[in-house]
């Protein structure tokens, strides 16, 4: 149990427990500590790379090429270290937060005092998908005992008006089948989808918040159990200077091979990787923008957010809100926790390689934007460090890709020239050319240990702790060592596909945010070929003029032509449903929800399954509770404001 919830006892739920006085009191030392772990381990091997190049004397491409990488590893080291720390902690079953033993999870820890709005926003999405997961989580939260302190909302923005009549058709026969439950579900469409889901839950505060203490916010393909719920009210309510706690959502309910791999990667890494972040992160968390809960009064006072001045891709209205509407948190001072222990939080991903970069695209330009807010006023470090790894996550393929064509660019300048040993009038020895062959390997090895290291110890840990869980050792074994070679196939595409993105937001290409593909389905050999063929193209002609003048430097850039050059095979194939399927089989990326089906998700599979794809249409207008206008303060980055710094000081 995680050390946000170490007690419930009622006398002390109005002030903070022991372990969140230590959290505060380390906050400072663990974040140093890790600040000194990721620089010295960036200066060696940035050290490394300077020997290597100053060897013969730096040109200007090397200078440039050598910045490429000090950014490049700085970030690969970052990553490192907080895994490492993630894995220890997990291993000695540490929470991340209170640096106490981790408890077991009690069933129910009472009937909570305030009440939560559970509110899910859709655009344009599967309507079935939507309506099951909503009723699902509904029926969750019945199963605990404490509905009464909950209320469920569908916030739609949907612009199609089929998909709106079909999203009333299965409200109304939803609430047919809820009867007295559906007194806590309420439906409401806007007619105009102004400032997109930031407008849309900006919205139903305006209208509702005053009704609720809290809101859980859900995405469209999102499903929570009821306990986990529970557990983020608890949360919430004894310790009154949270603002806002993110769970981490696993990936669920993949058919396709692509689907069945990142579900299987997630499940396996990423609560490692979660805990490290929230041991240096402390309370100066991220916001995900789903699968969270979040302080009613904090949010409408202090994260209105304002249309940025300028022209894209920095100005405008703010794309990726979450980042930023974490930032404003905790600004105002309010605490902001990831919490890594939380069973029962799932969400679904893109079934496809390319739904999946379509994804990022929007992600890429929601990021970038990030970096036009640096500069922020009143904004804590931590929150900065997020705008710019969130922004550095898709830069750094843009990064990769220049190291890899000035590297080329530099072999095959040296392959083709011819070496001048006496480059000065009077001189008697000549200028031979050195070559750091044991740097070069070091190097080359540490690179390697920062990248792979951290899956290695993801293994150990599940080995360890949860084998069972993914279907035994063999089948655990089995599917990570499939997935690192995977993994190695698709990186250098999704590297082409991310530097393409940042190029293009960068010159000013907008995207449109519309609803995602989720489903599965087979990619036909046009799409593979339409989004794949240009890069293929242009890999095969620098592999070709690679291995005619530098050979040496093909061989290494082998792995990097192969996921490129067969880049449409792999895009059609890893969307197959039946090589999925025939993974599944015989036992490859076997995941916990399928090794042992939680409760929620079989609900959400016979709900699916037994759901009428057409009901029944009748003229009705859904009831909304009484609604109390209050306003949402829009907040400024150029100036903070004199009360809330008192607040913030205060609080």
């Amino acid at each position: 149990m995680s050390g946000i919830q170490l007690t419930s006892n009622k006398s002390q739920a109005d002030k903070l427990s022991a372990p969140w006085q230590i959290l505060l009191n380390h906050k400072a030392l663990r974040q140093w500590l890790f600040f000194l772990l990721v620089s010295t381990s960036a200066v060696a091997g940035i050290s490394m790379m300077t020997h290597i190049l100053k060897a013969n004397g730096l040109t200007g491409l090397e200078v440039t090429l050598l910045v490429l990488f000090a950014i490049v590893f700085s970030w690969i080291v970052c990553a490192f270290w907080s895994a490492v720390i993630g894995f220890a902690l997990q291993w000695l079953r540490i929470d991340p937060l209170s640096l106490k033993r981790s408890l077991a999870l009690p069933e129910d820890s009472g009937a909570p005092t305030q009440r939560t709005a559970v509110v899910m926003p859709v655009y344009n999405e599967d309507t079935r998908r939507i309506m099951a997961g909503f009723e699902t989580c509904l029926r969750q939260l019945a199963q605990t005992g404490h509905l009464a302190q909950f209320d469920m909302y569908m916030l739609s923005d949907t612009r199609n008006p089929q998909m709106a009549q079909a999203e009333l058709d299965h409200w109304h026969a939803m609430q047919q089948r809820l009867g007295e439950l559906g007194k806590h579900a309420f439906y409401r469409r806007r007619e105009k989808n102004t400032e997109r889901k930031v407008g849309n839950l900006k919205e139903f505060c305006q209208r509702f918040g005053y009704r609720y203490e809290n809101m859980i916010v859900l995405d469209a393909d999102s499903v929570m159990s009821g306990q986990a719920m529970l557990q983020l009210v608890h949360s919430m309510e004894q310790n009154p200077k949270v603002g806002l706690i993110q769970t981490v959502p696993i990936p669920v309910r993949q058919t396709t091979l692509f689907g069945r791999f990142l579900q299987f990667a997630s499940e396996l890494y990423c609560p490692m990787l979660a805990t490290g972040l929230s041991f240096w992160q402390t309370d100066s968390a991220n916001y995900w923008g789903h699968n969270a809960i979040i302080r009613m009064e904090a949010f409408m006072q202090h994260c209105g957010l304002p249309r940025l001045n300028g022209p894209a891709p920095f100005g405008g209205d703010i794309l990726s809100h979450d980042f930023v509407e974490a930032a404003l948190l905790r600004r105002a001072g309010w605490d902001v926790f990831l919490l890594t222990d939380v069973r029962g939080s799932f969400e679904e991903v893109p079934c496809n390689i390319l739904d999946y970069a379509t994804r990022d695209r929007r992600w890429v330009q929601g990021n970038i934007q990030h970096l036009g807010l640096l500069t922020g006023s009143g904004l804590h470090l931590t929150n900065r460090l997020h705008f710019l790894f969130g922004a550095l996550a898709y830069i750094s393929s843009l990064l990769w890709m220049l190291m890899l064509s000035l590297s080329s660019a530099d072999a095959l300048i040296r392959a083709t020239t011819d070496n001048d040993y006496f480059n000065q009038t009077y001189q008697l020895f000549p200028n031979w050319q050195v070559a750091e062959t044991g740097l070069i390997n070091a190097l080359l090895m540490c690179t390697v240990v920062l990248l792979m290291f951290p899956k290695v110890l993801g293994v150990l840990l599940a080995l360890k702790q949860r084998r069972e869980e993914f279907g035994g050792a063999g089948a655990l074994l089995k599917g990570a060592l499939a997935e690192a070679l995977f993994a190695l196939l698709i990186a250098p595409l999704m590297m082409v596909y991310h530097a393409f993105f940042v190029l293009s937001v960068f010159l000013g290409y907008q995207v449109s945010w519309n609803a995602q593909e989720r489903e599965g389905r087979m990619l036909s050999w046009h799409e593979a070929f339409k989004r794949t063929a240009l890069a293929s193209c242009i890999a095969v002609v620098w592999a070709v003029v690679t291995y005619l003048f530098a050979p040496l430097m093909f061989w290494w850039m082998v792995p990097v032509f192969t996921g490129v050059i067969l880049a449409a095979p792999i895009v059609r194939y890893s969307s197959s449903l039946e090589l999925g399927r025939l993974a599944r089989l015989h036992g490859l990326f076997i995941s916990p929800s399928e090794a042992a089906e939680p409760q929620e998700l079989k609900q959400l599979r016979l709900r699916l399954a037994n759901m009428p794809q057409q009901p029944a249409q009748i003229a009705f207008t859904p009831m909304l509770p009484s609604e109390q206008w209050r306003e949402m303060p829009t907040q400024s980055f150029d100036t903070l404001d004199t009360a809330e710094v008192l607040a913030s000081v205060n609080r």
